[in-house]
């Protein structure tokens, strides 16, 4: 099982809501500027999601998507909600995952008319498969809880602007009609998560909009009859099915591979460097294939107290050797300073001290050495526990 979370993120209460009735135990989650997230796993007991709230509209979702980025670390970032359906074959209740998010409100205004100048961010290849393969697999609709006809999943592009569209006719419809014709659904959230995810080192992240309407004036009718739960109550579904597959995915990933590879010479099943006492070790090898495994010698574990003092003290020499961007090492020392703030209390907390780790080795991911010895000094830890 992966130790990293996956952000989910949602723009309304009711598909909030939605979401939060799959987390099993959620605990509430603070940032320190205010914003509320729940922390909790789904009902299957493998998938650890962070939830939240944005709000409505790109920029308020950028922000917010921003923030549970830094405080998270996450292994991906996912989006659920409505959306309004621009093809007629696309019926209520079905859902949408977006292949790539249009921004298509930037343009120019010039003398002869409006030129569009969209912005577009495509899902990457992997996180696009394995939602394919969720779709393929169809067991995310088999929950027993379907009371009407099983949704369809359709992929393709996803319209996120600034307003709500519900006419055909309008001049933004034709706008719409004219210049992104191939879009499935329109909606106001998208652009800004893909574009928080794109400035993160390229984040997988997903858009998954249950249709809830049609955008063409109908809205309010499509409202009374309750189409908007039901909608996301259906993406909220297929969402937990690809939050699953994505962690079992990473998890895959992280295993031990039998061999790796440095130049054209064969690097054995397994390297193994073994520190005593208080010796530190990185990682002696050309390439890291699979898991890292620390294993103590046959002295006294070091106490973990000295050993967040040393880590802190590893993080600078890292940023000062350019191991570390700036961003990066603000941001991994005030995890660890959080980490030791709540070792020492009384009693200590070890669960905040280990997500306080887990956001840092999310964070040093690329500086091989300096994440192993994260995960020697959360294996101390988690042995308080």
């Amino acid at each position: 099982m992966s130790g990293r979370t996956i952000v989910v993120l949602t723009a309304l209460d009711v598909e909030y809501g939605a979401f939060r009735e799959r987390l099993r135990d959620p605990r509430l989650h603070r940032h320190r500027q205010g914003t509320r997230f729940e922390v909790g796993r789904l009902e299957g007991g493998r998938c650890r999601i962070a939830l939240g709230l944005v709000g409505k509209g790109n920029q308020s979702a950028a922000v917010l998507a921003e923030r549970a980025i830094a405080e998270f670390a996450p292994a991906a970032l996912l989006f659920v909600g409505v959306a309004g359906a621009l093809h007629s074959h696309i019926a209520l209740g079905d859902v949408v995952v977006a292949t790539h998010v249009y921004a298509f409100h930037g343009g120019t205004s010039e003398d002869d008319g409006f030129k569009s100048r969209p912005r577009v961010w495509e899902v990457s290849h992997s996180a696009d498969q394995i939602a394919r393969e969720v779709e393929r697999e169809g067991a995310w609709t088999r929950n027993g809880r379907a009371k009407h006809r099983r949704p369809k999943v359709h992929f393709g592009p996803i319209a996120a602007g600034e307003v709500v569209l519900n006419s055909t006719v309008s001049a933004h419809a034709d706008w719409i009609r004219h210049h992104y014709n191939d879009a499935l659904a329109i909606e106001m959230e998208g652009a800004g998560v893909a574009q928080a995810a794109h400035l993160n080192r390229s984040l997988p992240v997903i858009v998954i909009r249950g249709v809830s309407d049609r955008a063409d004036g109908t809205k309010e009718a499509t409202d009374r009859e309750r189409w908007q739960p039901r909608a996301v109550a259906n993406a909220a579904a297929f969402t937990a099915a690809l939050a699953e597959s994505l962690t079992a995915d990473e998890a895959n990933h992280r295993e031990p591979e039998t061999t790796g590879t440095t130049g054209s010479h064969q690097m054995g099943d397994t390297v193994r460097n073994i520190a005593k006492g208080n010796a530190r070790v990185g990682v002696q090898a050309g390439h890291v294939h699979g898991g890292v495994h620390l294993a103590a010698g046959d002295a006294s574990q070091p106490d973990p107290s000295a050993a967040l003092v040393e880590l802190i003290a590893r993080l600078d020499q890292a940023r000062d050797a350019g191991v570390l961007d700036d961003d990066t090492h603000r941001a991994a020392r005030a995890e660890l300073d959080d980490a030791r703030e709540a070792l020492h209390a009384t009693p200590p907390d070890t669960s905040r001290v280990t997500l306080a780790l887990k956001k840092v080795r999310g964070l040093v991911a690329d500086a091989a050495a300096l994440a192993a010895e994260v995960a020697s000094v959360l294996g101390l830890v988690r042995k308080l526990s």
